[in-house]
């Protein structure tokens, strides 16, 4: 099964991500790691992708693309695999199409873990860290037993610039307005399968395990 995963950030991705590649044996493949993993072998896409990395530049598609090419004929992705943020654009996306076609496959289905923009926000405003350990909490979900002290150290916990509501905010805005067309793109070809974030992790995962069909 060739599956897209994607959400906002704060939607539990990462969480379903772990579920579904363990009940459906499947690589789990991010662009970072498909970078590093170039990189670490030394491929001629590795180091182009190297180069742009070290001054702080976006990897060109192109590269990219190959990257995934690369990454996608492996012999652990033979059963399927598991995307996640890749594709980020229309044209990554038209790309990717071509190239599994070249491959003789096809994505399944496009997950997407749809949680509202307010609750995003109380999920990522929430976080707060202890200064002296680097223990992370969260007001809601992973309270201390001391309000606003670490269990470890009793420092005073503090919330980081990133996660303060107006920062959250925008990056939300910025994340929307780079995947709305991304899911339209989806949509359209009648892959996307959405899913209610906003629930208990294991329903989710229910959820997306009933819309896959049970194929595990």
């Amino acid at each position: 099964m060739n599956l897209i995963l994607m959400g906002l950030p704060g939607a539990g991705k990462g969480t379903q991500a772990d579920k579904i590649i363990e009940t459906y044996d499947i690589p789990h493949i991010s662009t970072g790691d498909m970078f590093r993993s170039a990189i670490k072998e030394g491929t001629e896409l590795g180091k182009k992708a190297k180069s742009f990395m070290d001054k702080g530049d976006l990897v060109p598609d192109e590269v990219t693309i190959g990257i995934v090419k690369e990454r996608l004929s492996k012999p652990d992705c033979e059963k399927g695999f598991l995307l996640d943020g890749f594709p980020r654009t229309i044209a990554q996306a038209e790309a990717l199409d071509q190239l599994l076609e070249e491959l003789g496959t096809q994505i399944d289905h496009v997950l997407h873990i749809d949680v509202p923009q307010e609750k995003l926000v109380d999920r990522l405003t929430g976080r707060r860290i202890c200064p002296t350990c680097g223990a992370t909490y969260h007001v809601e979900f992973n309270p201390p037993k001391q309000d606003g002290k670490c269990d470890h150290d009793g420092s005073e916990l503090i919330q980081r610039d990133d996660d303060k509501p107006e920062t959250v905010k925008n990056r939300l805005d910025v994340n929307i307005q780079q995947t709305e067309p991304l899911l339209n793109y989806y949509r359209k070809k009648g892959d996307l399968v959405a899913v209610n974030g906003d629930q208990d992790i294991n329903k989710v995962f229910e959820d997306i395990s009933e819309k896959l069909g049970g194929n595990a």
